[in-house]
């Protein structure tokens, strides 16, 4: 069955750092491209961090110099470090794989696997 499981969020205060890991089922993950979204209550998902089939990585503005995604081809997981967090960073983070759709890769609608989220708070 292909799925992802997504773990690691927490609670934390402004300036903390959390590493989110994602553990990947069914699918040939050293070839998949992956990414992590973020979602808050009533947005859409936004993109994160992106790793792309060939290992190069993409970062959305806010989150440049902050975060850093990468695979473990052998431990099948994605990871997604976090440092200097900020209250915006909030919300519900989500994991996702193969990005075979067409559009923008920071369009969510471009992944066709996703877990359930882990969720991740910071505290001013």
């Amino acid at each position: 069955q292909v799925r992802v499981v997504e773990s690691g969020g927490d609670s934390v205060q402004t300036g903390g750092s959390l590493k989110l890991s994602c553990a990947a089922f069914g699918f040939p993950f050293s070839t998949y491209c992956m990414a992590w979204f973020r979602q808050t209550t009533g947005q859409e998902r936004v993109g994160v961090a992106i790793v792309e089939w060939d290992g190069k990585t993409k970062y959305a503005e806010s989150v440049k110099g902050r975060f850093t995604i990468s695979k473990d081809n052998t431990k099948k997981t994605l990871y997604l470090q976090m440092n200097s967090l900020k209250p915006e960073d909030s919300g519900m983070y989500y994991c996702s794989a193969d990005c075979r759709n067409g559009g923008s890769w920071w369009d969510y609608r471009r992944y066709n696997v996703w877990g359930q989220g882990t969720q991740v708070t910071v505290s001013s």
